[in-house]
């Protein structure tokens, strides 16, 4: 299965974020996946690609070629296969096509947009991939409410809440998306409007 991983690209981020996302890859790759992910080398990006690359597992890098040229971020330079589209719509596209499940382990703001875009594109019936967040240190535990409050105000429909799945555990993470994908609700049964 070919897993996309989102997250930091901060090398500042306590160490015990890195070494459970680095052991997430590694136990990604000894069950025979290989890593999507957005071709950086610092923070948790490096971290998981770290982690696969220690147990020999393929990596495909997507990073735009602006990140590069402007030195925005170090580019890994152990990937299997390096994709340097020209912007970030194309990077998270490609992203997107060349998997099969997505994890969110924590990050900022770009961590953040590409968590929503995917489960928005779940809500919408786009794809029917699993979405697991890795809640390392319950690092999302405020978005979570956020997303329930945004239910208990009628403006997120509660089915949504089933389309991602919360884990702080990586083997229990993986269990789910290796499981059987159950069939997606419809449109009209997921979004208002």
């Amino acid at each position: 299965m070919k897993i996309c991983v989102y997250g930091a690209a901060s090398p500042t981020i306590d160490a015990e974020f890195f070494s459970k996302t680095e052991m997430l890859g590694e136990k990604m790759a000894l069950r025979g996946h290989s890593l999507v992910f957005g071709g950086g080398a610092c923070g948790l990006m490096g971290a998981v690609a770290k982690g696969v690359k220690n147990k020999n597992g393929s990596i495909l890098g997507v990073i735009p070629k602006f990140f590069d040229e402007h030195e925005i971020e170090v580019v890994c330079n152990f990937c299997d296969k390096l994709i340097k589209p020209q912007t970030m719509r194309e990077r998270k596209q490609i992203m997107e096509d060349n998997s099969d499940a997505f994890i969110v382990t924590p990050g900022g703001i770009g961590t953040f947009e590409e968590f929503f875009e995917i489960l928005t594109l779940k809500q919408l019936c786009r794809h029917n991939k699993p979405i697991a967040i890795f809640n390392i240190n319950g690092y999302y535990d405020e978005i979570i409410v956020a997303l329930k409050k945004a239910v208990e105000k009628n403006f997120v429909r509660n089915e949504c809440l089933s389309l991602f799945k919360v884990f702080d555990d990586a083997d229990i993470l993986l269990d789910y998306i290796e499981a059987p994908v159950t069939d997606i609700k419809s449109v009209k049964e997921l979004k208002n409007g």
